[in-house]
C-alpha cells in the first residue's frame, strides 16, 4: 500500500460552500487541536475535541491516524479490525460516540444503517453524524431521515479518491442539514472537503455518477488482461496499456477490483440503479457490477479477499 502522505502544514486555507446559501465558508487549519463549528459561515461555541470513527478497515484507519495527528482524541470501534496505535479502542458503535463533537461512518453500505442505530445511544445533543460510506442515494436520505427523527445532525459524505495517499486530504463532498458544520470542521482538522447544494444523497449521487467512469476503466482493464491470457499474448498487452496509462495505474485499476470486489459491486449496483431511474441505459455501470461480482466470488474461493473489517475504501 501507497504511503499515507500527511499534511506538512497545518497553516492552510480550503474553500467550502454553506449549501444553504451558496456563499463561501473559509476555513484555516490553524496549528490548534480543535476546529471550530460553522453554521453559515458564523462560528459556534463548541469546538471539535474528539472524533469518533465507526470502522477501521483500511480508509478508517487511515484517517483516524490523520485525525489523530491534527491535535484531536480518537475514538474508533469495527467489530474485527483492532484499533491503530493513537486511537482510543472502544467496544460498542455507541461507546465510540460517546463525548464526540463529530463521527465519521466509514463502515460498508450494508453496515450504515445499522451502525447509525448502534451509535444512537452515545450521540450527545451537539454531535454531527456524517456517513463516507460509498452507497446509494436513497440509503442516504434514509439516514437522514431517521436522524432527523431523533434530533440528530447528520450529513452526506462522498469520497471522490481513493484514501491511500491522501488519508484526510481525500478530497470529498459533502450535502445535507449539517453539510456547512461538518465542511468546516473537516476543514479545519485538515481535510479536504466541499459542501455542496442539496439534502443527504446529493453527494452521493455526484459520486455515483463518477463511478461509472472509473470503475468502467477498471472494468475495461480486467476484461481486456483476461482476454489476453486467454489469448497468450497477456505480457505483451500488460506493458501496451501501462506504456498508456502507467503501470501504476494499471495496478491499481486491476488489484483496487480485486481487493474491494465486494464493497465496489455493491457501488456498481446502486450506481446502476440511479442510472435507471434518471432514464439513462446502465451497461458500463452494470458491466461493471458484474466483472466486480464476479471477482468477490472468485476471492472467496481462493480463499483470499476482505479482511472482514468493516471498510470503505
Amino acid at each position: 500500500m501507497t504511503a499515507v502522505t500527511r499534511p506538512t502544514s497545518r497553516c492552510r486555507s480550503s474553500r467550502a460552500t454553506d449549501p444553504s446559501s451558496g456563499e463561501a465558508i473559509t476555513g484555516t487549519a490553524l496549528a490548534e487541536p480543535a476546529a471550530r463549528w460553522q453554521s453559515g459561515g458564523v462560528a459556534a461555541d463548541s469546538v471539535v475535541t474528539v472524533v469518533a470513527v465507526l470502522g477501521l478497515g483500511e480508509a478508517g484507519s487511515i484517517i483516524s491516524r490523520d485525525l489523530v495527528a491534527s491535535g484531536v482524541t480518537v475514538r474508533g470501534y469495527d467489530p474485527v479490525a483492532a484499533a491503530p496505535d493513537g486511537i482510543v479502542a472502544a467496544g460498542s458503535d455507541a461507546e465510540a460516540c460517546a463525548g464526540a463533537d463529530l463521527v465519521l461512518s466509514l463502515t460498508t453500505a450494508h453496515e450504515a444503517e445499522a451502525a447509525f442505530r448502534a451509535s444512537q445511544p452515545g450521540l450527545g445533543p451537539r454531535a454531527r453524524y456524517a456517513d463516507l460510506n460509498t452507497s446509494s442515494a436513497d440509503l442516504k436520505q434514509r439516514l437522514a431521515a431517521l436522524a432527523e427523527q431523533r434530533g440528530i445532525a447528520f450529513a452526506d459524505v462522498a469520497m471522490m479518491a481513493p484514501v491511500p495517499g491522501r488519508g484526510l486530504r481525500t478530497p470529498m463532498l459533502v450535502s445535507g442539514a449539517a453539510a456547512a458544520e461538518v465542511a468546516a470542521a473537516l476543514t479545519g482538522l485538515g481535510g479536504n472537503i466541499e459542501a455542496i447544494p442539496g439534502p443527504a444523497g446529493a453527494a452521493a449521487a455526484r459520486k455515483l455518477c463518477r463511478s461509472v467512469f472509473y470503475k468502467g476503466m477498471a472494468a475495461a482493464v480486467t476484461e481486456s488482461l483476461r482476454a489476453g491470457q486467454a489469448a497468450g499474448c497477456e505480457a505483451w498487452l500488460r506493458d501496451n496499456i501501462a506504456e498508456d496509462i502507467g503501470a501504476a495505474t494499471l495496478d491499481r485499476l486491476e488489484q483496487g477490483s480485486i481487493t474491494h470486489a465486494v464493497r465496489r459491486a455493491d457501488e456498481m449496483a446502486a450506481a446502476a440503479d440511479l442510472l435507471g431511474e434518471l432514464g439513462i441505459p446502465a451497461r458500463i455501470a452494470a458491466a461493471s457490477r458484474d466483472w466486480l461480482e464476479q471477482l468477490a466470488a472468485e476471492s472467496r474461493i481462493a480463499g483470499y479477499g476482505a479482511d472482514g473489517s468493516r471498510n470503505s475504501a
